[in-house]
């Protein structure tokens, strides 16, 4: 998606005091900026997690809400002008209403967080379980777009050419993604990224980007030029696919001479910076291939996972994962403009109805393969639950629709509507269904209850 996103200008005038040149100002602002969410993020999650009994994540999406450029970091104070001012393009609010180097810093905490996931992720289990993983991407992508397009048709909002609107392809084009980043955390904080619905969210996230890719290029295609072919969508799928698999694959077998390598080195920080470095270099070269950067970070985490180096590197890397990972959740909170959800009647209401089509679309979609796939009633209301939140991969698909015409600000606000719900909402119904205990997958729940008819047997007896 690399290659769509135009990121805002940013203002010149960032403080009223202060001094020293442009590029003085802004490294001022941003060592303040990261100052002030990494105390809020901190404090917020220690509250979270000790009295409320909820993750972490949580309470930094909330505390960007409350903090971010929309809501107190908008506001002039002490004779200063915003901490979080909203960058201006052209004469108008920018579309990210953060500055680029927050927004970069935010991204590169997702890469390290995705990066962190593959090195926890059991790759047999990943590999077990890429046949159930493809068919709740699967799901999760056809019933949300569908369900996009119908309700957007149905309720008014799509152009002229009602079923092949712009307007309504976009819709469902939004719907169909998946934030892979904020579930990983919630299954991080909980330890069960090893369990089967784990490791089935996260491959299927993965894939679903994949095709949600897919999606999208369709879309713009079809609503920005009248060129568009299956040959474009043939090329831009062999690329996408043919990356990904291949960059994966040859991970996996390099990861071993990649270690003793490294073992060779006297310096014990290498064995750290050099396999995030990899990681940051798969990221970069994920978006030249038409795909998200956080795969090509999870990837090579994957890969390095078979290794013993990869236990090093995970244990070595949870400084700087406790430390950027907390600036991208709160960055995404910041995005939330609440007073722009709630200017209209019509765009609240049909916000309200998308959100709740989207719930049951990636719930259904994604949950529905699941139980066929061999996860009980429970183990698939975890992965469709797990495939809810749409986080920053909405957001970036919503922007690329208004920057380029395909939606107005009243699609965009709806957008925004859906996706903070979606994301807020998830990790509070996902860490009950798991703490509640039991086995997600049919066999394995079969097999307890048989132990547990066996047990009481012997009680009786």
């Amino acid at each position: 998606m690399g290659e769509l996103l135009n990121l805002p200008a940013l203002p010149l005038s960032l403080f009223q005091a202060g001094g020293g040149g442009e590029l003085s100002q802004i490294l001022i602002r941003l060592l303040i900026q990261i100052s002030v969410i990494l105390f809020a993020a901190k404090i917020a999650g220690e509250l979270a997690t000790r009295f409320l009994k909820i993750p972490s994540v949580l309470a930094e999406l909330g505390v960007g809400v409350a903090i971010g450029p929309f809501a107190l970091g908008g506001l002039a104070l002490f004779g200063f002008g915003p901490l979080f001012p909203i960058p201006l393009v052209d004469g108008k609010e920018a579309t990210i209403p953060v500055s680029n180097e927050l927004y970069s810093l935010a991204q590169l905490g997702s890469i390290v967080l995705l990066f962190a996931i593959g090195l926890e992720t059991n790759l047999r289990q990943f590999v077990r379980y890429a046949g159930p993983a493809t068919a709740v991407a699967l799901g999760g992508v056809v019933f949300p777009f569908a369900l996009g397009v119908t309700a957007t048709v149905v309720f008014g909002f799509a152009g002229p050419d009602g079923w092949a609107s712009p307007q309504a392809l976009f819709m469902g084009a939004i719907m169909t993604a998946t934030s892979v980043g904020i579930t990983a955390r919630v299954l991080a904080d909980l330890h069960r990224l090893d369990d089967p619905e784990g490791v089935t969210i996260i491959a299927a996230a993965v894939v679903d980007d994949v095709l949600g890719i897919l999606v999208l290029t369709v879309v713009v295609g079809i609503s920005t030029t009248d060129t568009f072919t299956l040959g474009t969508l043939g090329w831009v799928s062999f690329k996408a696919i043919g990356f990904w698999l291949g960059l994966t694959a040859v991970g996996i077998l390099v990861a071993p001479l990649f270690e003793k390598v490294l073992e060779r080195f006297s310096s014990t920080s290498a064995l750290m910076c050099i396999p995030l470095a990899l990681a940051l270099l798969a990221a970069g070269l994920s978006e030249v291939f038409g795909l998200a950067f956080i795969i090509g970070a999870f990837s090579i985490g994957l890969a390095l996972s078979t290794t013993r180096l990869g236990h090093l590197v995970e244990a070595a890397m949870l400084g700087i994962v406790d430390f950027l990972v907390p600036v991208f959740f709160v960055v995404m909170g910041m995005l939330v403009n609440v007073g722009a959800m709630v200017s209209s009647p019509a765009v609240i209401y049909f916000g309200l109805i998308i959100s709740v089509l989207a719930i049951v679309s990636k719930v259904f979609g994604s949950g529905g393969p699941a139980l066929a796939s061999g996860f009980n009633m429970r183990g698939s209301a975890r992965i469709g639950v797990g495939m809810m939140p749409r986080g920053e991969v909405a957001l970036i698909i919503a922007g690329i629709g208004l920057s380029h015409g395909i939606i107005g600000q009243d699609l965009f606000g709806v957008s925004i509507m859906m996706t903070v719900l979606t994301t807020l909402i998830a990790p509070v119904i996902l860490v009950p269904l798991f703490r509640s205990g039991g086995s997600g997958v049919r066999k394995l729940a079969n097999e307890e209850s048989e132990q547990d008819g066996a047990i009481a047997e012997a009680v009786e007896d």
